[in-house]
């Protein structure tokens, strides 16, 4: 999701160790970002009766000026091809999302208080498309573990004030991120009444840009457990392409159909 996908230049081991909280989310981020790239993906939703609907789309993203540009377009099925949201995700303030309705043929921004909400339809939330911007929460170091055989590092995020809690959908998240590639592999989102909302387990993950050491976890998993509901995200074609249209991250062609 991507945001939620993750090069990285290896430390050394002593330096890695001393690390911050937030020096760890900050590699995890970076780690994402490439370039360019396209991508075709797959979303499954998979509701509390076990009913799966399945969505293919588009992905294509550019990184210039600290700044990454992100444009998603459903492809099938058709009672939402042409569905569209493109982000302006910046590193040191409030990302930008528009999504265009074809149905209705209108664009509209996202506010910010739409952030925590469902991704058309999914257990993903808007604000997993975009980086979280450090600025709006604190880091804590919870340790380590082990997430399907890697060593990760615990780290807990809290939000700096409710404001940000509820535009971001969540009182508090552990994310669990790779020693070694600073990739995230797990996150459990956690309520007001500090139960697990949703467990994300991001898995397959492989080098999109080898030359930069740059990594994506191709397959990701959001179970909500609250309310039985399922959602998984898989990458089918993956290109790195630091060439990518710079017209494909405009609103003109976000309208295009």
């Amino acid at each position: 999701m991507m945001m939620i996908m993750a090069g990285m230049v290896f430390l050394p081991v002593q330096a890695q160790q001393g690390l911050s909280a937030r020096a760890i989310m900050q590699r995890s981020i970076d780690v994402a970002q490439v370039a360019g790239m396209e991508a075709v993906t797959e979303l499954r939703i998979t509701d509390a009766k076990g009913h799966v609907r399945t969505r293919k789309i588009a992905i294509a993203s550019k990184k210039e000026a600290g700044m990454e540009k992100r444009i998603i377009k459903f492809l099938e099925p058709a009672d939402v091809k042409g569905t569209g949201l493109l982000v302006y995700d910046y590193p040191d303030k409030n990302d930008e999302m528009w999504l265009y309705m074809p149905a209705i043929r209108k664009t509209r921004k996202i506010v910010s208080s739409e952030k925590g909400k469902n991704f058309m339809g999914s257990e993903f939330s808007n604000a997993d498309m975009a980086a979280p911007n450090l600025n709006d929460f604190r880091f804590k170091k919870l340790g380590e573990g082990t997430v399907d055989g890697v060593p990760c590092y615990k780290i807990e995020m809290t939000p700096v004030s409710g404001s940000v809690a509820r535009e971001y959908g969540f009182a508090k998240k552990d994310v669990w991120i790779g020693k070694k590639d600073f990739v995230m592999r797990k996150a459990l989102y956690y309520d007001d009444e500090g139960e697990v909302v949703k467990v994300l387990t991001a898995t397959n993950v492989q080098p999109v840009d080898p030359a930069h050491k740059k990594y994506l976890a191709r397959e990701m998993t959001m179970v909500n457990e609250q309310n039985g509901r399922k959602s998984y995200f898989r990458m089918l074609q993956v290109q790195y392409n630091p060439n990518v249209k710079e017209e494909y991250f405009t609103l003109g062609y976000l309208e295009r159909r």
